[in-house]
């Protein structure tokens, strides 16, 4: 477990460092210049976000990117926002969270069994990253799940994030995704598909809550140890 940590430590240095998408890096900034009134004087982080998380998780949660007013306003993945509220209610609900409520870095929120992170770690414009930015981020992605010897289950919030787990994996042909969308990647873990959290889903009742939780208990099935 030392090893991993230090392993996951180098990699959260080198996220929070990264410069490699000028697009990203501007708008990040910019984003925090334009803070909405609701968070007028909060400093916001405006750097790209490392994942997070317990470092023996079985099941990794891979969304997106961060949201220019949650994530990059408070240094942590779906935090601060409406589908940060979400995922962590699901994920309280199913014994991954020990609270229902992402609110900032130092709320208390603790991860058992699950590590969070993003396909694409800085908050881009419209929240529609380039496939190059994309693919600037992949080798982090790599970087945590090869720290993350135990997790066996991917569960992947939206097609964006499907897809860049797909060429993280080199898989082709690539699976459509769909939610509950489910396949045995060739590194051996299972990869789950699930309608983002976003509002436009949420709002319009294209994801529900028990949807969301449903895909979180089927994770925590097929994360559970053999017996024996």
């Amino acid at each position: 477990m030392a090893g991993s940590e230090a392993a996951l430590g180098r990699t959260e240095r080198q996220v929070v460092a990264c410069v490699r998408c000028p697009r990203l890096v501007a708008w990040r900034r910019e984003a925090a210049r334009q803070a909405p009134a609701r968070f007028a004087g909060e400093e916001y982080w405006a750097r790209p976000l490392p994942g997070f998380g317990d470092p023996a998780a079985r099941l990794y949660v891979l969304g997106l990117a961060p949201a220019a007013h949650g994530g990059n306003r408070t240094g942590r993945s779906f935090t601060g926002d409406a589908s940060g509220d979400w995922l962590i209610r699901a994920m309280h609900r199913t014994g991954y969270a020990n609270r229902p409520v992402s609110l900032h870095r130092g709320d208390g929120l603790r991860l058992t069994g699950a590590w969070i992170a993003s396909a694409v770690r800085c908050a881009p414009p419209e929240n529609r990253p380039t496939s190059a930015e994309r693919d600037n981020c992949l080798p982090y992605m790599t970087a945590e799940l090869d720290a993350l010897k135990d997790v066996t289950v991917i569960l992947t919030l939206g097609a964006f994030a499907w897809n860049a787990a797909c060429l993280q994996a080199a898989v082709s042909p690539r699976p459509a995704f769909h939610h509950a969308a489910e396949f045995r990647r060739p590194d051996g873990r299972v990869q789950l598909g699930c309608y983002h959290p976003s509002r436009q889903n949420t709002a319009t009742g294209r994801l529900t809550e028990p949807m969301l939780e449903a895909v979180f208990h089927r994770a925590r099935h097929l994360t559970a140890p053999l017996p024996g």
